[in-house]
């Protein structure tokens, strides 16, 4: 089974991409299982709108995660307690809207576990997480709740992210960094069987400052706050891995980075 990952989808020109190329792309590529962070999708690039996810599962989409943006757009808060398959992190303060973690049926009748994590450093303040993570690895089983498990880990920090993913290696298919918006070159498989990438980069403009307008961006940095930033309009490339899944042991046979569009390239 192949799962595809996308991470952080950025703005119009972020969406307009997914929607447009998804389909083809899960086709030709014999996606059976598809995962996008959303959280910055709305057109001011923070947030996500009930039409931005209708969309999204509409070309393809079969869970949204989200992280520290999630609630920028309130409407999104009632919409989260109704829609399953839209995650926010599991370790925000509780009570909050909506399910950090939640179990999919795919083809053949697999059980497809997303789990929705967001760091603690450098980060919106939310419950310690790797205390929710060894939590959560209490209550549930690879093999026995899900055949496979997916970790969308929302954070600042590459060791942050590094440690969660030798935290569930041998429990999880796949552990995938999101938030930094830059794709990172460690794809692999860790010693005990779990996929991992330290970031899956955004669906967005690259000629940017992690998707957002550069030069707004370089006037922030120097002081000149004049301006609201906003998302970069150019060429969109959507960035996350592929995934080949062993049904059979719930681990990973193989991951790859995915790279579509044309400023970036997949060497």
């Amino acid at each position: 089974m192949k799962i595809l990952f996308l991470g952080d989808v950025v703005g119009i020109t972020g969406c307009s991409k997914l929607n447009s190329c998804l389909m083809n792309e899960i086709k030709s590529k014999n996606i059976d299982f598809v995962i996008v962070n959303g959280e910055n999708a709305a057109a001011q690039g923070v947030g996500l709108t009930e039409q931005i996810c209708r969309d999204f599962f509409n070309c393809g989409v079969d869970v949204i995660t989200t992280g520290n943006h999630v609630w920028d757009r309130k409407e999104i808060m009632q919409y989260i307690d109704k829609e399953k398959r839209l995650l926010r992190p599991l370790n925000l303060f509780e009570p909050s809207p909506g399910s950090g973690f939640n179990i999919y049926s795919a083809k053949r009748d697999i059980k497809i576990g997303v789990l929705n994590l967001m760091g603690n450093i450098f980060m919106k303040k939310c419950d310690d997480v790797f205390q929710t993570t060894k939590n959560f690895l209490k209550k549930y089983k690879l093999k026995e709740d899900y055949d496979l498990l997916i970790v969308d880990f929302h954070g600042e920090i590459t060791s942050e992210k590094n440690a969660i993913g030798h935290l569930f290696d041998g429990q999880a298919t796949l552990v995938v960094g999101t938030h930094t918006h830059i794709p990172t070159n460690d794809a692999r498989i860790l010693e005990k069987g779990t996929a991992y990438q330290t970031d899956a980069g955004m669906c967005g403009d690259y000629d940017s400052v992690i998707g957002m307008n550069k030069q707004v961006s370089l006037n922030r940095f120097l002081k000149d706050n004049t301006v609201k930033n906003s998302p970069a309009t150019g060429n969109a490339t959507l960035c996350g891995v592929i995934v080949d899944c062993d049904t059979e042991t719930g681990l990973a046979k193989s991951i790859e980075t995915y790279i579509n569009g044309d400023q970036l390239k997949n060497t």
